[in-house]
């Protein structure tokens, strides 16, 4: 199974930006979807964008669109989640996570899973 690690978390203003990388190991990376969740604390787990495995499909979350973008190097086995606009109800722990199969932006569908990175933007 793929195993992920996620990093680019921090400290940011609202309005800045960052860029968010989930690494995966394993040789056929290109074949997964990966998806990136947020949980605040509190709160349950939600979707924030995914992401085909050829990259030719992308999937946002209403509160994130237009400001995020996922984007994924296939021959670097990483998938990015660039983040602008930030606001102070962005902040939370990102998680990147795996599944083989159709894009779907349930949590339960994806069996791989990163730490998570924290990230929290100041008003």
């Amino acid at each position: 199974q793929v195993q992920l690690g996620e990093s680019g978390g921090g400290l940011v203003q609202a309005g800045g930006s960052l860029r968010l990388s989930c690494v995966a190991s394993g040789r056929t990376f290109s074949t997964y979807v990966v998806g990136w969740f947020r949980q605040a604390p509190g709160t349950e787990r939600e979707f924030v964008a995914a992401i085909s495995g050829s990259g030719a499909t992308t999937h946002y979350a209403d509160s994130v669109k237009g400001r995020f973008a996922i984007s994924r190097d296939n021959a670097a086995n990483t998938v990015y989640l660039q983040m602008n606009s930030l606001k102070p109800e962005d902040t939370a722990v990102y998680y990147c996570a795996a599944r083989y199969g159709a894009l779907t932006l349930r949590a339960y569908d994806y069996p791989a899973w990163g730490q998570g990175t924290q990230v929290t933007v100041s008003s």
